[in-house]
């Protein structure tokens, strides 16, 4: 992996959108079936909109019906990293790039085998590149 991308909140603004800043660097969350890859087929690589770093394969994505694009694994496990999640009454576990620290969404232990994870990512916090 790459050195860690540090950078003030206004260097993220003048980089992101303001969609894109309210998800990824305040840490929201897109409307359920909104998203640009909610229900994308396109095979390739989907990488952190904020910093460029792979995340996630068209190959471990499903359809979870969940209105966000799911997956079963990251690229790599050192890709991602998570932590624990308090907000709005409930324990959830966010997952978050390794790179830049960008919110992605969250990682639910009901998905499919072989790992039963389900990374549910906000499509804002993606660029897919096509294979």
């Amino acid at each position: 992996m790459t050195d860690k991308i540090s950078k003030t909140a206004e260097e993220w603004q003048q980089q992101l959108t303001p969609e894109q800043f309210e998800v990824t660097r305040r840490k929201g969350t897109e409307r359920a079936f909104s998203g640009r890859y909610h229900d994308c087929k396109t095979e390739g690589v989907y990488y952190c909109a904020c910093c460029g770093a792979p995340l996630f394969r068209s190959d471990e994505k499903f359809d979870s019906g969940s209105g966000w694009p799911s997956y079963w694994q990251p690229v790599s496990a050192n890709r991602v990293r998570t932590e624990v999640d308090l907000s709005h009454g409930m324990k959830r576990v966010e997952v978050q790039c390794a790179q830049c620290d960008a919110h992605l969404g969250h990682v639910f232990e009901d998905g499919p085998q072989p790992t039963g994870l389900r990374y549910c990512i906000n499509s804002i916090a993606l660029k897919l590149k096509e294979k």
